[in-house]
């Protein structure tokens, strides 16, 4: 079993609880026009088998402590779900918490054989960190190119099936930033059962010098930063 990775990273500290080694998979069907690595949407990355990747991780267990471990991100890391099944699982044959950031476009509800597969990856990750991109589906096909079903309804499979997560909502002003959306997002998180966390990310523009590398044009070329004040606003809305 091989998978397709664009990077890794040693000691990220920000992809889950405590200190993790993080693997960026290769590959998105998303179009997100805030994304800060466009290099990982088309496929290709290095080939890399389910060993090599663990025997990389397990060099850093022991920086791990109890709340660390391994993230794959991406790109859509779930567009290698089997990859990511099977690292997962001899990953915690050694003990190592598993954690998957995903916006969970992969998964289909009307889809047995989509819902079988994972099943299969709940089995084997200990935490899922959900990108909820925009609750209103009009917008999100704006913003991402792609609707917002699969992400809720994932959402719903993984509360239903008694899965921690921690929702993800990146703040854009203008795009993600309304107070009645942010409202709505808040009163969706609430009919879930397994949240343990709810993070807003603040849009920043650190990924602009990949697009000019890649040669493509920047969507949100203008948009400035939010103000800490419309984060501030957002985390009252959305936490508490």
């Amino acid at each position: 079993m091989t998978g397709h990775i664009h990077s890794f990273e040693s000691f990220g500290t920000v992809d889950g609880p405590g200190i993790r080694f993080v693997v960026f998979l290769q590959g998105c069907p998303l179009r997100c026009q805030y994304c800060h690595n466009p290099d990982t949407w088309t496929a290709g990355g290095e080939e890399h088998s389910v060993e090599d990747v663990v025997s990389r991780a397990v060099r850093y267990k022991n920086y791990f402590g109890e709340k660390g471990g391994v993230t794959v991100t991406g790109g859509e890391p779930l567009l290698q779900i089997d990859f990511v099944i099977a690292l997962f699982t001899q990953l915690k044959a050694k003990g190592i918490h598993t954690c998957v950031d995903t916006s969970g476009f992969t998964f289909q509800a009307n889809n047995p054989t989509s819902v079988e597969k994972h099943k299969k990856l709940l089995e084997v990750a200990d935490l899922f960190l959900l990108d909820i991109k925009h609750i209103d589906d009009e917008a999100c096909k704006k913003l991402t190119g792609q609707s917002n079903e699969n992400t809720l309804a994932f959402a719903k499979f993984l509360s239903d099936n008694g899965k921690p997560m921690w929702i993800r909502q990146v703040l854009v002003p203008g795009i993600t930033d309304d107070s009645q959306a942010l409202q709505r997002t808040r009163a969706f998180i609430d009919t879930l059962k397994t949240v343990e966390k709810v993070e807003v990310l603040p849009y920043h523009t650190m990924g602009t010098v990949k697009y000019e590398k890649l040669g493509i044009a920047y969507p949100l070329e203008g948009v400035p930063t939010p103000t800490k004040e419309s984060v501030e606003k957002a985390k009252s809305i959305l936490r508490d």
